[in-house]
């Protein structure tokens, strides 16, 4: 069954993501062939707004280790989330709107090393 995907929202939403995410070092800001923003880093995608619609409007979909994930829906559950189209991903759901500068800047930043360590294994096995 082909995946259903909503309209991307106004990127008015993603604002501040991207600029959050463009204070760190290698993250580029780009777009889905959907026309969705997203953050990438090294080339591979880091984070951007959640298009299945699954997901909650504004939701923002980011690159997380699965154990690092579950202690965040442990301890924010009203912030952060996963639905089961995203749960078999390395990825997180969260709520923009309840998440303020900080928590976002150390939500971008872990995912972003995620992303870079995926890089370079990739960069290894074509050496």
């Amino acid at each position: 069954m082909k995946p259903v995907l909503r309209k991307p929202a106004p990127t008015d939403s993603f604002d501040a993501v991207k600029r959050v995410g463009l204070t760190l070092p290698g993250v580029e800001a780009t777009t889905r062939y959907d026309g969705s923003p997203t953050l990438k880093a090294g080339g591979c995608f880091m984070a951007g707004l959640a298009t299945h619609e699954s997901a909650e409007a504004d939701s923002l979909v980011v690159r997380m280790d699965l154990a690092d994930r579950d202690a965040l829906l442990e301890d924010a559950p009203d912030t952060y989330y996963v639905t089961e189209y995203y749960e078999r991903h390395p990825v997180v759901l969260a709520r923009l709107s309840l998440l303020n500068t900080d928590a976002l800047r150390d939500l971008l930043s872990v995912s972003r090393r995620l992303t870079l360590a995926k890089t370079r294994k990739r960069l290894d096995k074509l050496a």
